[in-house]
């Protein structure tokens, strides 16, 4: 997952652990390019996303 996102994570706007990603953007125009960004590169190398475990502009991140 590193490698994948490595130049987005250099950057500071995202995290990633395991395979856990976390996007931090401020305005919502640049989270979402961001996001589909992410899905992109996913796709592009067959990962995809578990859908109980998405979570989409929330202000206080997941709760557990």
């Amino acid at each position: 997952m590193n490698k994948l996102l490595r130049d987005l994570i250099n950057t500071e706007k995202i995290g990633s652990f395991i395979d856990d990603i976390m996007v931090g953007m401020k305005m919502k125009e640049e989270h979402n390019e961001l996001v589909e960004e992410i899905l992109r590169r996913l796709e592009e190398n067959n990962l995809y996303v578990k859908l109980e475990k998405l979570y989409i502009q929330s202000p206080h991140g997941p709760c557990y």
